[in-house]
């Protein structure tokens, strides 16, 4: 009785040093849905790589930062709607994204115990970005040389295996809602560059921008193993 009181006062007071952190990598791909190209929520166009932090402070709840940098290319003439295929625009750009933010487990998810380990997960937050900020001028795509930032809302849906003691493998597809109409060249409001050429902005001017991370993560464990887990 003694022993097992011992143990429960450390673990009361030494909670913050029992935590599991993570950390790796993400490949995968990425692409846009705006007013360019198709508009299939998952079909990356070009590449996606960045890397993740995991903070661990539950079986349930995980904080979670990300950096990724991604390209796609959203193409008219790929798009199922006959209007775009007509238009035949092409618009190239690239994204550099922060994020950070609280990843849900769906089942108890205990890193610290033999045998496997699966669940799938769900992770928001806040992420920043940055891209290439360009316009349309008689159909060809300008690039400024200029780069801008807003802010989106990251909705991540993916689920994870632990391999071994040290290794998590996940799979994930994370869209963001963007704070932005010009991923695709298609509202330059910033520049004032449609009333200088005499172009107007062109699709749906109410609806922003999306756009799409998916793939794998592998990230490697580290950190004490919870006191109490060795009464369980």
């Amino acid at each position: 009785m003694k022993r097992f009181l011992i143990v429960l006062l450390l673990c009361a007071f030494g909670q913050l040093d029992a935590q599991t952190y993570e950390v790796g990598i993400f490949a995968g791909g990425a692409n846009t849905i705006g007013d360019v190209g198709r508009t299939n929520y998952v079909l990356p166009s070009d590449i996606a790589v960045g890397g993740l932090f995991k903070w661990n402070v539950s079986k349930r709840y995980a904080w979670r930062a990300s950096m990724i940098y991604g390209k796609f290319t959203a193409d008219d003439s790929k798009s199922s709607t006959s209007s775009r295929q007509q238009r035949g625009f092409v618009a190239d750009n690239s994204i550099l994204e922060a994020s950070a933010g609280l990843e849900f487990n769906f089942v108890e998810y205990n890193l610290h115990k033999l045998g496997p380990a699966f669940t799938p997960y769900l992770y928001t937050g806040v992420t920043y970005f940055r891209y290439d900020y360009n316009y349309f001028d008689a159909g060809r795509m300008i690039d400024i040389g200029q780069k801008d930032g807003s802010f989106a809302i990251p909705m991540t849906v993916g689920a994870k295996l632990r391999l071994n003691q040290f290794l998590i493998l996940g799979a994930e597809i994370g869209a963001r809602y963007t704070f932005t109409d010009n991923l695709d060249g298609s509202n330059p409001k910033k520049l004032n560059v449609s009333q200088q050429l005499g172009n107007l902005p062109f699709g749906n001017i109410f609806s922003d921008d999306w756009y799409v991370f998916s793939g794998l993560t592998l990230t490697y464990t580290f950190g004490r193993k919870p006191c109490c887990d060795n009464f369980q």
